[in-house]
């Protein structure tokens, strides 16, 4: 019962984020409402992972977390006005 309160939670603010990412009024406010959204797609990956007793679950959220900081850090790099 508690695991599937936390997973509605987790989706919850998941949709939140994800309004976030769309009206987001600068372009880092989106990327930040992105970057939440991923890191609560592990969360309930690992919720999901853990109820279902499946352990490579948590294998897929690390890897899919990697990817995420790889991405962010992409972007941000590409939109960060030169310093020269």
């Amino acid at each position: 019962m508690m695991f599937t309160v936390a997973l509605i939670a987790v989706l919850i603010s998941l949709v939140l984020a994800m309004v976030r990412a769309i009206i987001g009024p600068t372009m880092f406010d989106r990327v930040l409402a992105v970057n939440s959204t991923a890191t609560l797609a592990v969360l309930s990956l690992a919720l999901i992972g853990f109820v279902a007793g499946r352990p490579e679950f948590l294998d897929i959220a690390i890897l899919y977390t990697l990817l995420n900081l790889i991405g962010t850090l992409a972007v941000l790099r590409y939109f960060h006005p030169n310093e020269n």
